[in-house]
């Protein structure tokens, strides 16, 4: 087995041994209530951002404090807690604050969880059972607070009009103008393809910087600039949108919707435009439309109540506002969801969960939970579409929490999580659904993006997840038609090539709690975020992949409300025969699904891949490199180094003629940025330099 590297779980949430401790119950805790104090404003400077400053945790960062927490860590001793936040927190950086630093954070963490203040401080030999002195019950004080916060400046902070506007029509959408880029992975299909050429394999090394614009610091930041006859839509970290002149980078307006974004989960992936509005959706799960021409608010309305989040973006079809909901992964009454809303009003129009509930379709396969207990399904990455089947496609999220043994679904296949929906967009009406990973147990889903493609009279669609298998089906129909493993995995043992379902290892379809079970790829995924490019003209699908491996451990879960969460500990390695290389690109002849070249690297890739009828793929790294390659090798034509990690959505536009090329740098994200983070110590990059750079050939040529 090879070395590991701890602290992939993001907080003391568990470890491989338990204390041999047996100490009597105590009144008072071992710290004193000043250095808790200073604990909870260490705690918010290197802890909140990921965890919040409620202790509540968020997207891959387990919750701090309550029931579940004393369940990890009652049986344990206060000296384990401290070696093990001081060597692996914060994420990737273990032991870069200072001893006392730590022992006031562990301090705040106790105090957090019922202990009360003693006279002694903690200090590094202090070794208590936690269980003594901590119950999980949060003070009141604490308990309220981790709400999000507003903006210093709101609103419309910068006037503007944007000249000639043209409002973006239906059938714009349906056969988008060459030189615009009006959603999210261009057009309907998903393809992340521009038919723009100006730029090829013979000139692209000409390359050039043309303007840059800083954007927002702090919270994720995996953007995709929208424009639309030469202006630009950008939405920033905190839910920040501005449009800015194309050609110069000269901002027109900017409207500060907020609230503030968390740091490592706060992401917007990409704006709408259809009529003469632009769509959000805000962190805080809201849905927002502005007037494009003036940045002004039109309409906000709530998708859900309170904790949840929205950070996949959003699509328009037939005047309809299509979004998905995260944030589902504690035990709550509102589940995940997939929403339409009027464009015009924001009233909604149909609402189709993504927890199937007793006595619906789908509602015997979560092994008889009660509906309170079925938490997960988020569709946290926007869909497609297909005019003709007028069908829409969105893959869905796993279940919560990770482990079935923790979440007590056994080999159900917990509908309609880590599945392929199929939707009428005008009723929200299930058309079929395909479940690849029925009974999901290691935090590989499958929710990532839909590409339609089609063969003569064969409509497919394509999706890849954090298994890292190319998944083929009818798109009319949902039948499973082919696969294809594209780096190596270990959890199926079989995939059945007539069904595509999967056969787990033994020891995972009967794990139990409190034991580490390994895989891979890890939860970073062999596919995540970074979405795929179709290139049309060689029927090649290019995916950017990671290669690392982790094992999980599931905790136990209190069943009540609130509680629920990820509820699992990992710790992650390198993937076996890479060499240490975590990124892969490759491409795919989709007919065949064999593949047709590919290539390694240390860094893995953070941005989706963008191709060109110039016979180009563009794709940035971790490591700060953007690069563009040749489609029909993979051989690297040009390579430039920017300001920090290259991460989001590359596109490509033109202006009066002139091709260029967009992309963002920033941080946050999760798992892909996780995983590095622990295992790339020998890459230094700025923790700031969230920025838009575009791209273009030298003028006159």
């Amino acid at each position: 087995m090879p070395g590991w590297t701890s602290g992939i779980a993001m907080a003391a949430t568990a470890l491989a041994f338990c204390s041999g401790s047996a100490l009597a119950q105590q009144d008072t805790g071992p710290f004193t209530a000043a250095q808790a104090a200073q604990g909870h404003t260490d705690y918010s400077t290197a802890c909140a951002a990921c965890h919040q400053e409620n202790l509540s945790g968020g997207g891959e960062a387990p919750s701090l404090a309550g029931g579940n927490f004393v369940k990890s860590w009652g049986g344990r001793s206060t000296r384990e807690l401290y070696d093990y936040l001081r060597s692996t927190m914060p994420l990737g950086k273990g032991g870069s604050l200072s001893d006392q630093t730590y022992q006031n954070i562990l301090a705040f963490l106790l105090e957090a969880n019922g202990a009360t203040a003693g006279g002694k401080p903690f200090t590094a030999e202090t070794d208590v059972k936690i269980g003594n002195v901590a119950n999980g019950q949060m003070p009141g004080g604490l308990a309220r607070r981790g709400e999000p916060t507003q903006l210093a400046r709101s609103g419309l902070t910068v006037a503007g009009q944007v000249p000639h506007y043209t409002p973006v029509t239906d059938a714009m959408l349906n056969h988008p103008a060459e030189g615009d880029w009006l959603m999210f992975r261009r057009n309907y299909q998903g393809w992340s393809f521009s038919p723009l050429k100006q730029i090829d394999a013979g000139n692209v090394r000409n390359l050039q910087l043309k303007w840059a614009w800083a954007m927002n610091e702090g919270g994720a930041n995996e953007v995709t600039p929208i424009v639309h006859q030469g202006i630009m839509f950008l939405s920033n970290t905190d839910n920040i949108v501005q449009a800015l002149d194309a050609k110069t980078g000269k901002l027109i307006w900017e409207n500060r919707i907020g609230p503030k974004s968390p740091y490592l989960y706060g992401g917007n992936r990409s704006l709408a435009l259809y009529q003469d509005k632009v769509f959000v959706a805000t962190t805080d799960a809201h849905l927002v439309a502005l007037d494009a021409r003036s940045g002004k608010l039109a309409w906000n309305v709530a998708i859900s109540g309170k904790g949840h989040s929205q950070t996949g973006g959003v699509m328009v079809i037939h005047g309809k506002v299509l979004v998905g909901l995260t944030g589902c992964s504690a035990y709550a009454a509102e589940k995940c969801a997939i929403t339409a809303y009027d464009a015009d009003t924001g009233a909604q129009d149909w609402r189709f969960s993504t927890i199937a509930l007793k006595g619906t379709p789908g509602g015997d396969t979560w092994n008889g939970l009660d509906d309170l207990y079925r938490a997960g399904g988020e569709a946290w990455i926007a869909g497609t579409y297909d005019p003709d089947l007028n069908l829409t496609y969105w893959g869905v999220a796993q279940a919560k929490p990770w482990m079935r043994a923790s979440r007590g679904t056994g080999n159900g296949a917990a509908l309609y999580t880590s599945s392929t929906l199929a939707l009428d967009p005008d009723t929200g009406k299930l058309k079929w659904y395909y479940s690849h990973s029925p009974g999901e147990s290691l935090d590989l889903d499958e929710v990532f993006e839909r590409v339609l493609i089609d063969h003569g009279a064969q409509k497919t669609v394509m999706t890849i997840g954090k298994a890292g298998i190319l998944w083929k089906l009818d798109r009319s129909n949902g039948k499973f038609l082919d696969y294809k493993e594209t780096v190596l995995q270990n959890v199926f043992v079989h995939i059945d090539p007539k069904t595509g379902v999967p056969t787990y290892r033994d020891d995972i379809a009967n794990g139990k709690t409190n034991e580490w079970i390994q895989s891979c790829p890890s939860e970073e995924g062999g596919h995540n975020w970074t979405a795929t490019s179709y290139y049309a003209p060689s029927d090649l699908l290019i995916i950017p992949l990671s290669q690392s491996c982790d094992e999980l451990n599931g905790h136990d879960v209190e069943l009540k409300a609130g509680s629920g969460g990820i509820a699992a500990a990992v710790r992650v390695y390198e993937m076996p025969g890479t060499n240490g290389n975590m990124g892969k690109l490759a491409a795919y002849d989709t007919r065949t699904m064999k593949e047709v070249w590919s290539f390694q690297q240390r860094a893995p890739f953070l941005t989706a891949v963008l191709s060109t009828a110039g016979g180009i793929a563009f794709v940035g790294d971790y490591d700060r490199s953007f690069k563009a390659v040749d489609v029909k090798s993979g051989k690297t034509l040009w390579e430039t180094q920017l300001g920090t990690t290259v991460q989001g959505y590359p596109v490509s536009f033109s202006i009066d003629g002139k091709q260029y090329i967009a992309v963002t740098t920033g941080l946050g994200g999760g798992s892909p940025e996780n995983m590095p983070n622990v295992i790339l110590t020998e890459v230094h990059r700025p923790d700031n330099g969230q920025a838009l750079y575009v791209f273009a050939l030298p003028d006159g040529k």
